[in-house]
């Protein structure tokens, strides 16, 4: 329960982060999305054939459902303008 005082904290959705074993750019996506507090569900894309197919070796890849949202290097920057933008859209006004 929030005090009077506080503001409401904004819901963000989970998002599917596409990666490979070994990719150090995915590694590094990964740990700055849990510091900016993004909810991620990580997804191996050599598991399903469909995905490999889709990504190739372009990964990491950020989605929200089948929306892409960003590939490759994801900087703490790149991040936070992109989680603003985010919370802009699903909480306008």
């Amino acid at each position: 329960m929030t005090r009077p005082d506080e503001p409401p904290r904004l819901t963000q959705p989970t998002r599917a982060l596409y990666t490979r074993p070994g990719c150090h750019l995915c590694e590094q996506a990964a740990g700055n999305l849990a510091r900016l507090e993004f909810r991620v569900q990580t997804v191996n894309v050599d598991l399903d054939p469909e995905l490999r197919a889709r990504h190739g070796d372009h990964v990491p890849v950020l989605a929200l459902g089948d929306r892409v949202l960003g590939r490759g290097v994801f900087s703490p920057a790149r991040l936070s303008t992109l989680k603003l933008a985010l919370i802009r859209e699903y909480h306008p006004g």
